[in-house]
């Protein structure tokens, strides 16, 4: 969804050119979160100090685009150049905040775009990620007190609203605080929001809050001394007067590069960065003042490399490519003597081998990855399992009980049905599991226990090496949950066998890729794909589908091959392109039946089957058959995979879409 992006720099020189160009590439970094418009907001030069002006620092330069952010950059400069800006001033101190808008409310437009303003001087700025959902009984408050609009979108009222309560606190007291009108901003507000506010009226400031929505706090200690520590206090820290920089962002990737010191910012904190120091207030709702908190740095555990693209043309096809070594990362120091050591679990195995059953819940391709590890799940724990899209959860309200463990699943950990479905778990006693691709989000600070999959950064939105890693920490939560019986151990000696296993088989099939763009090439001009699995594989149908209508746009869809008969047979003919997977398992014998059925009503088939296995799919041998390395069959749904996303990959390139950024999608869908 929406990237914030924000840098201030405290005592030490940066030239408006430099302030800019840290804003930009901010955005850069965010840019496969999924936007359609974006913008920034800097500091114009101080007015002479004969002249009079409504607040006490330099008025603010706006900057709005819709489109690319390379739209931005060349609308910035060109304005630059029309009212000559100075872009070698220098600053000091200079706070700068920045913005990519996947349009909810308002069609992509210069106009919907953040920051938005309070109006006419911009006295307050505001960067937004979320959606308020009393905007508009605001906004009716709003324009009775003489306020006028001019987006259509739901974060206005919040500048606007700022503005009223710095007036109203003026007329009535004088003087208030930065803090003091945001708290009060917060009151109002109903919704998940992100947001991060500038006003001249409190110049090199900056204040962040949040409900809901993932903020990270960076800090960046110019002299060195604190660089790979942990700190006790990130104000103590702060307020030593020494050069630094500090910058807020909606994800760890754009601030990598300029610091591993950050603090993920906790549901109705207010962090106010003022002179340099950095102050964390604890918003109540039944407390007139906020309550200060110590919060402690984090050290960050991702290198710059992670969010480059290296050789590879695409993130997607980087991240394709890296499933060897993210799956070696997902599994490393989990697999010992044998069995399978999860920290995250350890205190909460016994309550969970005594659950009614477990539920899975997540949203696509979370849901389809633990789809692909329920069968295996309920095998090895003897404990029923059943699966939960979490916006159908919330809509029908379905039973959890205190006796279930929920699982849920996504790869941000800020999905907003996911969480939202979390607190009505939570609510109704479950014991509740996160399993994440992201440290310190949402998921796994607000759930009992859970497990990092150790993917690493992911760019591309159409998620690759965080679904098959994902499958990995499901069969190792369910060879830990099924470790005290004794009549499943061999099974489990045999998987965890398979899973050591599983790097080298990945690196196997991906040598299939020049195979995976010809047969791309062969269905490029196809308006439509079916995909059909049964069992482990019902899920690799599902995602293989998935993954093609994302970033390929054509549609697709993966269908469970026992329901073929029911509906789906009267749509084949000998254009239709039908995927059928066919590897060695309990179903194996049945989907032979599939593929005959399928060819003797003509069907275009390509076959993906386990290595050797050509001639018993299909005999006579003219069909496209791909060959894939035999696993144990509970994990084989982590390689047939791979050449369905090399397949998206490729018919995505030759379709002459754009790779990274699907149209429409966001990475992080962080609204309902």
């Amino acid at each position: 969804m929406c990237g914030i992006f924000a840098y201030l720099n405290y005592n030490v020189s940066r030239e408006r050119r430099y302030i800019l160009e840290v804003l930009l590439n901010g955005l850069r970094r965010l840019e496969y979160r999924g936007y359609d418009s974006s913008g920034i907001a800097v500091d114009a030069d101080l007015p002479p100090p004969s002249s009079a002006s409504a607040y006490a620092g330099a008025p603010p330069l706006v900057y709005r685009q819709e489109g690319k952010i390379e739209n931005l950059v060349r609308s910035v400069y060109s304005e630059v150049d029309e009212k000559n800006v100075n872009l070698d001033a220098a600053f000091s101190v200079h706070a700068g905040i920045a913005h990519t808008r996947w349009a909810t409310h308002g069609v992509p437009a210069p106009r919907n775009s953040h920051p938005q303003s309070s109006g006419a001087g911009d006295e307050f700025l505001v960067v937004h990620n979320g959606i308020i959902t009393n905007y508009e009984v605001l906004k009716e408050t709003l324009i009775r007190h003489g306020f006028t609009f001019e987006s259509d979108t739901d974060t206005e009222v919040i500048p606007k609203l700022a503005k009223f309560v710095f007036d109203k606190a003026h007329d009535e007291e004088g003087d208030v605080t930065f803090s003091q009108v945001v708290n009060e901003v917060m009151r109002q507000l109903e919704g998940a929001y992100a947001l991060i506010f500038k006003s001249p009226h409190y110049p090199n400031e900056l204040i962040a809050c949040k409900r809901g929505s993932t903020l990270i706090l960076g800090v960046n200690e110019l002299s060195g001394q604190n660089s790979g520590k942990s700190f006790h206090d990130v104000k103590a820290l702060t307020a030593n007067g020494k050069p630094k920089e500090l910058f807020f962002s909606s994800d760890l990737c754009a601030i990598v590069e300029h610091t591993k010191n950050y603090l993920a910012i906790e549901d109705n904190e207010i962090v106010h960065i003022k002179d340099g120091s950095v102050s964390i207030l604890k918003f109540d709702h039944d407390k007139e003042k906020p309550a200060s908190v110590k919060r402690a740095l984090s050290v960050l555990e991702m290198e710059v490399e992670q969010i480059k693209k290296g050789s590879y043309d695409h993130f997607m096809q980087k991240e394709i490519h890296e499933q060897p070594h993210s799956l070696t990362t997902t599994m490393r120091g989990r697999l010992k003597d044998g069995g399978v050591l999860l920290g995250g679990l350890k205190e909460h195995l016994k309550t969970i081998r005594r659950s009614r059953r477990v539920v899975f819940i997540g949203c696509g391709t979370s849901y389809n990855a633990a789809l692909a590890a329920r069968t295996f799940v309920e095998e090895l724990t003897g404990i029923p399992v059943t699966m939960e899209v979490a916006s159908d959860l919330l809509d029908r309200q379905g039973p959890i009980y205190r006796e279930d463990t929920a699982v849920f699943v996504s790869q941000s950990g800020e999905t907003a049905d996911t969480l939202l479905a979390l607190d009505y778990a939570l609510e109704n006693g479950a014991l509740c599991v996160g399993i994440t691709n992201t440290v310190g989000s949402t998921l796994s600070r607000r759930t009992h226990c859970g497990i990092h999959i150790n993917a690493g950064c992911e760019i591309g939105v159409a998620s690759t090496k965080a679904y098959t890693s994902q499958i990995v920490v499901m069969a190792m939560l369910a060879l830990a949950i099924g470790s005290d019986q004794i009549s499943t151990q061999p099974r489990r000696e045999a998987i965890i066998s398979g899973l050591l296993s599983l790097p080298s088989n990945a690196s196997e099939v991906l040598k299939l890729d020049s195979e995976m763009k010809e047969l791309a090439s062969s269905l490029v001009d196809s308006e439509s794909l079916l995909v059909f699995g049964r069992g482990y594989n019902y899920a690799t149908a599902l995602e293989g589908a998935l993954k093609v209508k994302e970033v390929a746009l054509m549609h697709s869809e993966g269908m469970l091959a026992g329901e073929m008969k029911h509906g789906p047979l009267a749509l084949v003919d000998e254009n239709l392109p039908i995927i059928v997977i066919a590897t060695r398992d309990a179903c194996f014998s049945k989907q032979q039946s599939v593929i005959q059925q399928l060819l003797s009503r003509k069907g275009r088939l390509i076959i993906i089957c386990s290595k050797g296995d050509a001639s018993a799919v299909y005999p006579s041998g003219s069909c496209r058959v791909i060959e894939v390395p035999k696993v144990a069959d509970c994990l084989q749904p982590v390689i047939n995979i791979i050449p369905l996303q090399l397949l998206a990959y490729h018919l995505t390139v030759l379709r002459g879409f754009d790779v990274d950024q699907p149209r429409n999608l966001a990475k992080s869908v962080t609204t309902q």
